[in-house]
């Protein structure tokens, strides 16, 4: 018997559905999970986040660091700090430390704390192990199913492949053979009134469709993430002719270095200035020698509309500096800039992030509601004759 285009298309859907459903639902359940964690995070643990009394003036930026570091173990240094124009939050430093090569989430973090210190008084309101963090595991669950890096990764990366190949083959199925009334109403509503086979027919066919664009936007920004080569193929070719922004360098004095907690302060009070009309700002410090101090301050509750800073870490000079609103940084570079807000719908600001979420849920249940449909067909078709 000849298969047609369409008995093709069901028969990949169906195996690839088969084949990935699991861990789309865990993708999908640990994305709705984390639609809202700064909220939820927020909420929970106000003690952290919030200081008990604002005042007049915050401590030298140096200041606060170095209470940071003499909270961490082991002599640690952070490497980054998260600030609020919110005069009521607190300072949040970073410090972390990975092996890639790791075959677990628990190998893959050397060690990971998080200190919240009060800008004010210095005092540091908890130094946090951000491995043991339930929101912490649920993202590494969402990014690598706690696998690592190396294996995690990619498994996450071809699932949503097949994902993406999977709603664009669903939508081949989801139009009918014959178009008529009562097909096109199957195509957009849900029939309560019929048994709940058809129910459940329904709800993966119909919310799937609602869905579709939603969750290839997701799965879009997910595969920039996972594959580097499709990253720099999709910036290249929608930048065209543009300039290749260069990577900014500190550069390293010959003779006498500058005093280090000076400079930090001048970096800290010039992103102070820049917070003011704006929501938050992340300061990561250098790493190396010709490293610079990255500042990213943010206007708003959408990631891309930023400000961004690269400051020489040996004069405070800025060297660099790019806003979301110059358009000369090509388009590929802007989509770029725009892919943690496409990923998590903040790009439509707040109710993007809940139509977001409701993709989620769907993307969720349409592996269980797949499988059910492929349980009832199975259970139909007539057992084979023997032969007489």
């Amino acid at each position: 018997m000849k298969l047609t285009f369409r008995k093709i298309i069901h028969q990949i859907h169906l195996w690839l559905g088969l084949t990935s459903g699991l861990i789309v639902v865990i993708m999908a359940a640990t994305g709705c999970i984390l639609a809202f964690e700064k909220e939820l995070k927020h909420a929970l643990h106000p003690e952290k986040y919030y200081v008990k009394t604002i005042k007049k003036e915050k401590l030298k930026f140096s200041e606060l660091k170095l209470k940071a570091e003499q909270a961490l173990p082991d002599s640690l240094k952070v490497s980054r700090v998260e600030i609020s124009s919110d005069p009521s939050r607190s300072y949040a430093f970073r410090t972390l430390k990975m092996d890639k090569e790791a075959l677990t989430y628990w190998g893959s973090y050397i060690y990971y704390y998080r200190v919240y210190v009060d800008p004010y008084t210095g005092k540091v309101l908890e130094v946090e192990n951000a491995k043991t963090d339930f929101f912490e595991i649920v993202m590494d669950l969402h990014r690598r199913l706690l696998l690592g890096e190396k294996i995690g990764k990619a498994i996450t990366g071809y699932a949503t492949i097949i994902f993406a190949v999977m709603l664009f083959s669903g939508l081949v199925i989801w139009v009918p053979k014959k178009i008529n009334k009562n097909a096109l109403k199957g195509m957009f509503f849900i029939k309560t009134s019929a048994k709940w086979k058809r129910i459940n027919y329904d709800v993966h066919n119909v919310l799937g469709f609602y869905s579709v664009i939603l969750l290839l936007l997701i799965s879009y920004a997910a595969l920039i993430w996972n594959f580097e080569e499709m990253d720099q193929w999709v910036k290249k070719t929608l930048n065209g002719k543009a300039k290749t922004e260069q990577k900014a360098k500190s550069t390293v004095p010959t003779t006498e270095t500058p005093d280090s907690k000076n400079i930090l302060d001048m970096v800290g009070n010039r992103v102070e200035q820049s917070l003011a009309d704006k929501k938050s700002a992340l300061i990561s410090f250098p790493k190396t020698e010709e490293g610079t101090y990255y500042a990213e301050v943010t206007y708003g509750n959408r990631q891309y509309q930023n400000e961004q800073f690269n400051f020489d870490r040996y004069s405070g000079k800025i060297l660099k500096y790019q806003s979301y609103k110059n358009e000369n940084i090509g388009y590929g570079t802007a989509l770029r800039e725009r892919n943690y807000d496409l990923h998590t719908g903040s790009i439509l600001g707040m109710t993007g992030r809940f139509l977001y979420l409701f993709a989620g849920i769907i993307a969720a249940s349409l592996p269980i509601t797949g499988f059910i449909i492929y349980l009832n067909k199975k259970k139909k078709k007539p057992k084979k004759k023997k032969g007489s």
